[in-house]
């Protein structure tokens, strides 16, 4: 799968239909098995990798990270989701504490929400100042250079969602009760911001669609087709290739040597709820 990445996007009117489940399931499968098979190749070359994703609130981020490190190791393959930054953090260098959640050899970095969140939410909330604001976006490509002059794979990708299409999830999630926390009031204030937003998004990418490290637009109305078309991109953009596995065999087990286990009534096990539930089931 690896090889020199395309650098053309998907066309907003492909991306209206839906991709069939059928077809997205077995595709994503096999994705899934190339990641594994870059994970691989990350660990035996000492490779790093760092994943930006960044986009609108609702715009499928999460759901997408949940795809690529479903079949990944996750001592080597972190998701780093920062919280909001400490009274101490917040008189550091702003990179300081993403630098802390950089990898090390052998690793991958997913940023669910990254650095950016300076040109992003601080930016159009006013939770920074004008100041901070500039410098962020002066320093911002020479951070990034440095990280890809010292072998790092920087990849970001900005996931863009219609305000329809967004307006259609918050309220999904509204009526949800199992998805209701995903929303803040911070997201629904998204909604009544959306130009400043968008112009935040146009001016942050005026400044870090850098040629070291471009940004990746990915089409997300489909979550399926998002889902997809990332990790395609990904597997394409890093030179990985198949690492050969040592053999494992299954030893036999050894003849038992009169090792007597604890009686039952020794130790408490939790209650058997699924035997409840097929004796309702069979009534």
């Amino acid at each position: 799968m690896s090889g020199k990445a395309k650098t053309h996007g998907a066309d907003p009117a492909d991306a209206a239909a839906r991709l069939p489940r059928k077809l997205y399931e077995t595709e994503l499968y096999r994705l899934q098995g190339e990641l594994v098979r870059m994970q691989e190749w990350v660990r035996a070359e000492g490779a790093r990798i760092v994943i930006i994703f960044e986009g609108r609130d609702a715009a499928g981020k999460g759901s997408t990270i949940k795809r690529v490190t479903e079949y990944l190791n996750p001592r080597a393959a972190r998701i780093a989701a920062l919280p909001a930054p400490t009274e101490r953090q917040r008189t550091q260098w702003y990179f300081q504490r993403y630098v802390e959640n950089l990898p090390a050899a052998g690793e991958i970095v997913l940023f669910d929400r990254s650095w950016y969140n300076r040109a992003g939410v601080e930016h159009v909330m006013g939770f920074c100042t004008k100041e901070e604001y500039s410098r962020f976006l002066h320093q911002c490509p020479i951070f990034e250079r440095l990280l890809i002059e010292d072998g790092i794979f920087l990849r970001k990708y900005w996931f863009s969602v219609s305000d329809e299409e967004q307006q259609r999830r918050f309220e999904s999630r509204l009526h949800d009760p199992m998805r209701s926390w995903k929303l803040s009031p911070m997201d629904l204030e998204s909604i009544t911001r959306w130009e400043d937003y968008s112009r935040a998004k146009d001016e942050m990418f005026v400044h870090t669609d850098i040629p070291e490290a471009p940004w990746h637009v990915v089409e997300s109305d489909d979550k399926r087709r998002a889902r997809i078309n990332m990790i395609a991109h990904l597997l394409n953009s890093i030179p990985y290739h198949q690492v050969k596995q040592p053999s494992l065999k299954l030893p036999p087990r050894p003849a038992a040597q009169g090792y007597i286990r604890t009686p039952r009534d020794m130790q408490a096990y939790v209650p058997d709820h699924a035997a409840d539930l097929l004796a309702v089931a069979e009534k």
